[in-house]
């Protein structure tokens, strides 16, 4: 194996630990904040609990996205230095300001942990969550910009093989950083409220029925609910993007051969040796209309574009399971919602409470699904149009080693993170902090 495959490879494993903590941390903050108010608004000391104990366990996942995020700026350099030799002019304002707006979350996030019940108004203290939320999300905002200006690179001319004209402002607001980043951040919010609603309704399949987990999985399948119409609306924005700056992506993910109009979608099958889709649901023109809005648009298909610059077809397949897993949440929190409502004892059964435990991991599989779609349906390229993945990676021959050691690192990593928030909210159940609060009069740290 070469060292482009292994530095793939790692790459590829980097960023399958690091979308974990990351979707955490810009997605927890908001049902923090919401908790909060609800709290304050409600004079309930159930919601205030909530954000206590969800802006603890946010802080361990923080804490590990540190390491990882680190990981993945330190490969950037060593695993593809003439890409970043190439392009890192233009990158390394999106860089810097990812990093700033990490400090900016993670210094608001220390003073809001250790001043509970310091502020004469608990407003006050409430207000510390605006900066935490928005330095979550600008920190999304300019990491994925990066992601972006891989996909569709401008803000320089290349001159005799030398960049020039640079305008990093432009490099970053490139044409695919508006739908990603909305997607970015709508699904994280939306697979953060999963993750969220499974722990409770963890706790209620366990025959705990505290009121605690009640109002915490109505909270955070509500809020969840709202981000998977939110996820789907931006999908179809980023379909209608890649149809016109990357067709061979979106032919690649529909196995669209023939560029023609009235094109139906592909949903699920098997690709054969020769390019045939067996075992398919083929929907007609549904793929024109989603990509035009009209039942008639055209299509490109994958014939009309070298076979040197088709991305891998296994993307088909990821694209699958990140949209299947979408509609499923959304339908999960749309009986929620409604049978909340309606009183239906549906929701209440064990067999419906075990499919919201199973919410929070299908939406981070939908989530790393999505993922390795995005970065396999970029291939050849590193740089769309300009460099390939080969022509930017090292071609160190210890890049296997390093594999090995990162591999190691997040294994543990990993391990350590559930040991540690199991350990901590087991010692410190809600019973018990509830019973303080009553002592106390105040959720107070």
């Amino acid at each position: 194996m070469e060292s482009v495959e292994f530095s793939r490879y790692l790459s590829m494993l980097t960023l399958s630990v690091h979308v974990v903590f990351a979707t955490v941390g810009v997605g927890v903050p908001l049902f923090i904040m919401v908790a909060h108010w609800l709290g304050l608004k409600r004079n309930d000391d159930h919601y205030l609990l909530m954000a206590k104990r969800w802006a603890h366990g946010y802080v361990i996942s923080v804490a590990v996205g540190v390491v990882t995020g680190t990981a993945i700026a330190l490969q950037l350099a060593l695993l593809w230095p003439r890409f970043m030799e190439f392009a890192g002019q233009l990158v390394a304002l999106p860089l810097f300001m990812e990093t700033f707006a990490f400090f900016f979350e993670a210094i608001f996030l220390g003073i809001y942990l250790y001043t509970w019940d310091r502020f004469k108004n608990p407003k006050h203290h409430f207000y510390l969550l605006a900066p935490v939320l928005i330095g979550g999300a600008m920190s999304a905002l300019f990491i994925t910009s990066v992601n972006a200006f891989m996909n569709t690179p401008q803000g320089f001319a290349v001159l005799n093989g030398e960049l020039t004209n640079i305008s990093p402002l432009l490099a970053m607001f490139n044409p695919a950083m508006p739908t990603k980043v909305a997607h970015v951040l709508t699904s994280a919010y939306m697979t953060a409220g999963f993750i969220l609603a499974s722990i409770a309704a963890f706790h209620l399949v366990k025959g705990n029925r505290h009121e605690y987990h009640r109002k915490g999985l109505a909270l955070t399948m509500k809020v969840a609910f709202v981000f998977t119409i939110a996820t789907a609306l931006v999908g179809d924005l980023s379909g209608k993007f890649l149809a016109e700056y990357q067709p061979e992506k979106l032919a690649a993910a529909e196995w669209h051969f023939e560029t023609e109009g009235e094109a139906p979608l592909v949903l699920f099958g098997v690709l054969t040796e020769t390019n045939e889709v067996k075992y398919a649901i083929k929907i007609p023109y549904a793929l024109s209309f989603l990509v035009h809005s009209n039942f008639t648009g055209e299509v490109t298909g994958l014939n009309d574009i070298p076979e040197e610059y088709h991305p891998p077809y296994i993307i088909h397949y990821f694209f699958d399971i990140m949209v299947s897993i979408g509609i499923g949440l959304m339908l999960l929190s749309l009986v929620y919602v409604i049978g909340l409502k309606f009183n239906w004892s549906i929701i209440r059964s064990k067999v419906f409470r075990w499919g919201l435990v199973a919410s929070g991991p299908l939406a981070m599989v939908a989530i790393e699904a999505g993922w390795w779609f995005t970065e396999l349906g970029r291939q050849p390229w590193i740089m769309r149009g300009y460099m390939t993945t080969a022509e930017g990676a090292t071609t160190s021959p210890y890049v296997w080693a390093m594999f090995i050691a990162f591999a190691v690192l997040y294994f543990i990593l990993m391990v350590g993170t559930i040991v540690v928030l199991t350990r901590m909210f087991r010692k410190n159940p809600v019973e018990n902090e509830i019973e303080k609060i009553r002592e106390k009069g105040s959720v107070a740290v």
